[in-house]
């Protein structure tokens, strides 16, 4: 029988990996408490008309990326590509704007993308995101970006380079867009067959283009901050004043819109010096559009996701380690004889609850057998039961790393295990 495997660009995580990813989340929930963030989860597929709404009709990832199917009531819906509209709707449904204030939420989960699979690149991926809804003025731009470059820091990462940009606001992006047609049609036959139809639609999207020939073609295109109108220029020009203050460098690049129709003013992106084409760590922007657009008023919002596929491939080629330790039984408890068997049940599950890993041998292996497998585990401690053991009382317990040992009765293992972790 032929054997099932994973779908093309998904990957299993294997016990062997999942301790890095444990490690990495605890490290992104932590320094997103220090900022104050608060974890919101949302499911997994959620109404087609959120994210052609949200995102926008024309953009990669809803004509071309997204899983759409109908469900047996006829209803047509996406797994998430993104999660941005997602906490949008919820904070909309959930009415969070009556909590008063801002709010800062935070996620970590997978999204879905029918994209072209390479390295860095699944149809299957993760993020960590944040969004700072409610947050009008640029210290809320500043304090997102600021919380990713911390917490990249954490993890070892420092060659990295932060480009910022404005994308102007529904006033003055207008003329801009004009300015870009006016650019950009007499050289429309050499534009990319996907360029050619944005042209019309949405020309600022061109600067985005991975075609080489766009790219050419886009050098000389008029800057968007020669069109920015003064809230936005002002908005931008405070927010590099804030990232001056915070000591965080960065790179202005006017052609930087992101991929994303929702985003206003701030646009940015952080990508790694270490990587060949596919340098993007991650990015982000601010949307104050995006909440009205799906049906709640105007809320001012900042945020950014990270790839988390993309920061284990930077961690890994760095050959960086931030901490992580894969976790290893405190002790592993040889069993001798079935009478040893029937005592230890009992003692497993006191040392378990006293809080110990304890590993016990499940297949009637011979003692040598137990002893090998106590080493593959990494096991720090180990105690060997058998009936002289219970019947005095007294066990042999022996330092895996030292080789030193200690004869003590059932009573003194959690104190002696934990003196010497």
């Amino acid at each position: 029988m032929e054997i099932i495997r994973t779908i093309k660009g998904t990957n299993d995580l294997l016990p062997g990996e999942s301790f890095r990813w444990q490690f990495a989340e605890a490290l992104i929930r932590s320094q997103s408490s220090r900022f104050g963030f608060r974890e919101i989860r949302t499911p997994i597929f959620e109404s087609t008309a959120l994210f052609s709404r949200g995102i926008g009709e024309l953009t990669d990832i809803v004509s071309k990326e997204m899983y759409t199917f109908p469900d047996r009531g006829g209803n047509s819906l996406t797994l998430r590509p993104e999660m941005t509209a997602s906490v949008m709707r919820s904070f909309i449904q959930h009415r969070l704007d009556q909590d008063g204030g801002v709010q800062k939420l935070f996620y970590i989960g997978p999204m879905f993308r029918a994209e072209n699979v390479q390295k860095g690149r699944l149809r299957q991926f993760h993020q960590w995101g944040v969004e700072c809804v409610s947050a009008e003025g640029p210290a809320a731009d500043a304090e997102v970006i600021a919380l990713m470059i911390r917490t990249l820091a954490a993890f070892g990462l420092t060659n990295l380079t932060l480009r910022i940009n404005s994308v102007g606001d529904e006033q003055c992006r207008p003329v801009y867009r004009e300015a870009l047609r006016t650019f950009f049609t007499p050289v429309k036959d050499q534009l990319c067959p996907t360029c050619q139809g944005r042209l019309e639609n949405n020309p600022m999207r061109i600067l985005d283009c991975k075609s080489q020939v766009c790219q050419t073609l886009a050098k000389g295109a008029p800057s968007i901050l020669d069109y920015l109108n003064e809230d936005c220029r002002t908005h931008f020009e405070t927010l590099q004043s804030l990232l001056n203050a915070l000591n965080i460098a960065y790179v202005i690049d006017d052609r930087l819109v992101r991929g994303l129709d929702y985003y206003t003013k701030t646009a940015f992106e952080v990508t790694s010096n270490d990587l060949g084409s596919q340098n993007a760590v991650g990015g982000g922007g601010r949307y104050d559009l995006l909440v009205s657009q799906l049906g709640g008023k105007p809320t001012p919002s900042v945020g950014f996701a990270i790839g988390l596929e993309r920061l284990f491939i930077i961690l890994e080629e760095l050959k960086l380690n931030p901490g992580w330790v894969a976790p290893v039984p405190d002790l592993y408890i040889a069993l001798l004889d079935r009478e040893a068997r029937m005592a230890a049940a009992s003692v497993i599950d006191t040392l378990r609850t006293e809080g110990l890993s304890v590993e016990y041998d499940l297949m009637n292996r011979s003692l040598k057998a137990q002893l090998r497998e106590a080493d593959r585990l990494g096991s720090r401690f180990v105690v060997v039961i058998g009936s002289q053991e219970l019947s005095s009382g007294q066990f042999r317990l022996k330092n895996m790393q030292t080789g030193t040992e200690q004869v003590l009765p059932v009573q003194e293992w959690v104190q002696a295990i934990r003196r010497e972790k």
